[in-house]
Order: structure tokens, then sequence, then C-alpha cells
């Protein structure tokens, strides 16, 4: 892309923006370039370490039984049925005295 445009070239450029820009605004021009580039690289590997952290969550059910085994568990033969130790009832088997429900709190009229 640069490799067409001379020392002559930028140079012209460089006057151009001096004129359009003036003296006084170039630094703070070039800070907020700076400031931009610094704020996309850290986006770029905010992003990378989200998605490297999705492939670890990813792969930790895949790594979970194996986890069992190590710890003692046992794997049932194919003909054995397996039961849960512990399921949660169905949302409309809850009974009515866990839930818990509020009333909006009444609004203010503001007529004076």
């Amino acid at each position: 892309m640069f490799g067409s445009l001379g020392f002559t070239e930028l140079i012209l450029i460089l006057v151009i923006v001096m004129i359009i820009f003036g003296a006084g605004k170039l630094p703070q021009l070039g800070e907020g370039i700076g400031k931009a580039i610094k704020g996309f690289k850290k986006s770029v590997q905010e992003a990378n370490a989200i998605e490297a952290e999705a492939q670890t969550v990813a792969q930790q059910p895949q790594t979970a039984p194996a986890a069992s085994l190590a710890e003692g568990g046992q794997v049932p033969s194919p003909g054995q049925a397996t039961t849960p130790q512990a399921v949660a009832p169905a949302p409309d088997q809850v009974p009515q005295s866990t839930v818990q429900t509020t009333q909006p709190e009444p609004v203010p009229s503001s007529k004076g």
C-alpha cells in the first residue's frame, strides 16, 4: 500500500495535514489515534480470552465422567439402570409456600 508512496508524497501529505489541523492539534490527533489503536488491541485480546474460556468450558463436560471415575465412581454395566440421586421437582409441582411473590409499589401521583 505504501510501497508506491515516495518521500516527496509523504512530505506533501504531512504539509496538507498541518494546514488542515494546525500545528497545535497534531499532538492531540496523534494521541487520539494512539488511544484508538490501544483500545482496538485490548478488545482483540479480550475477545481471544473469552473465546479461550468458552472452549475450556465446552471441554469440561467431556472430562467430567473421567473425573468421577478417578474419584472412585463406577461405570454402570449396559444392563444396569442408573438412578439419579436428586431430582428437582417440575415448576408446576413446587409448593406455593416456597414461591415468593412481590407486589409492585404504588407510584405517588404528582398532582398538586
